[in-house]
């Protein structure tokens, strides 16, 4: 019998960067702009995938420290 030899394909596309749940999300054109805008003006280049999970950290961690809004206080009834 003749030995087999298992070729495997070339996958397409770029080498998965990790594990994790992909979110798809639809950017309008003014938004994109902004989002372009802020890139440039960095120091170290970001790809936008990069920028919005960098953007999403900075205020999650912004927000863990938030009191948040204190309760109204009651009026005094005389």
């Amino acid at each position: 019998m003749k030995r087999q030899t298992v070729i495997t394909k070339k996958r397409r596309g770029p080498a998965p960067t990790g594990k994790g749940t992909l979110i798809g999300v639809r950017l309008q054109p003014a938004q994109l702009a902004s989002l372009d805008a802020w890139i440039t003006k960095q120091e170290k280049p970001y790809t936008r995938p990069e920028a919005i999970r960098g953007m999403m950290e900075t205020i999650l961690h912004i927000l863990a420290k938030d009191q948040g809004e204190k309760p109204a206080r009651k009026a005094k009834i005389r």
